[in-house]
């Protein structure tokens, strides 16, 4: 059985996929508390006594909005520098065959679009897309000098049990009763079962290469939310018209960037952005996980 190292391992992703990964690999944890290698990679390079065939680097700072210099550079801390010092520690207990990096569709920097692909240039300017950019340029570098294969995963909105993020937040506001669709919830969103990010580890060992991942569905916030609503016993989410939700976003906009909806956050509520997924279902031969069928919030 292979050896695998996983960072990050009491993240959503560890604590759901990791299981998943026991039938075909012999899994070390890599974070800062409750792992076997217990290490802060912001500030510390690893101390690995193995050498591991696959690494899979889930370690990574996200789901917040910095409203500080200090609280930008803690991005770039973890999500950079911590996989520089990962990096680093491997190259003194042995360079993996495979190395798995999950980064984000947030790299291409849109709010809105319709199947983006790989090909889309990476625009993302927020300390999130920028320190997955500098942390993937990183290992495609590092990666080629020590001849390991690399695959960069960008998922989509992930959704599982308890998930963060702004599906976490969706559900939150069903279950609160303060959840609201908005022109019908038509603008559709790509999302990827949890569970598929183990099967992709299976298929991207042993060929690499960078990947948009998320299910065909591309579901719609209206689809969602009832799905949500369904689990928690909970009435569908009431509709606000457009013509009511403007209003509201022209008064946010002289409210200023603490207001809960202004002119912009009216625009990504109300259009769609779905990821292409072709490459990855030709190229590895991957088949989604229907997120409308498999979701369970807990």
């Amino acid at each position: 059985m292979k050896k695998l190292l996983f960072t990050g391992s009491n993240g959503f992703l560890g604590r759901n996929i990791i299981p998943l990964l026991a039938n075909h690999y012999s899994t070390a944890t890599l974070d800062i508390n409750n792992a076997d290698i217990k290490c802060n990679l912001s500030s510390t390079i690893p101390v690995i006594k193995e050498k591991y065939q696959v690494v899979l680097h889930a370690a990574g700072k996200a789901h917040s909005i910095p409203k500080t210099e200090e609280d930008k550079q803690v991005f770039f801390d973890i999500n950079y520098q911590g996989t520089i010092n990962l990096c680093k520690g491997l190259e003194k207990s042995g360079i993996p065959k495979s190395f798995i990096f999950i980064s984000t569709v947030a790299v291409y920097g849109c709010d809105f679009g319709d199947n983006i692909t790989e090909e889309h240039s990476l625009d993302g300017n927020t300390p999130y897309a920028l320190s997955k950019i500098q942390a993937e340029n990183y290992l495609i570098d590092w990666c080629k000098q020590y001849n390991v294969i690399l695959s960069i995963l960008r998922p989509s909105l992930i959704a599982g049990p308890n998930p963060p993020g702004n599906l976490g937040d969706m559900i939150k506001g069903i279950h609160s009763g303060f959840y609201f669709n908005i022109a019908g919830g038509k603008a559709k969103k790509s999302v990827l079962m949890i569970q598929d990010i183990a099967n992709l580890v299976l298929m991207m060992e042993n060929k690499g290469g960078t990947f948009n991942v998320c299910d065909d569905e591309q579901p719609s916030f209206y689809e969602l939310s009832n799905l949500i609503s369904k689990q928690l016993n909970k009435k569908k989410p009431l509709n606000i018209p457009l013509w009511i939700a403007k209003a509201f976003a022209l008064a946010g906009n002289l409210l200023g960037k603490n207001a809960p909806i202004n002119s912009l956050k009216l625009k990504k509520i109300t259009k769609s952005l779905t990821f292409s997924n072709k490459k990855a279902k030709e190229n590895l031969g991957w088949v989604p996980i229907s997120v409308l069928e498999n979701f369970k919030i807990e």
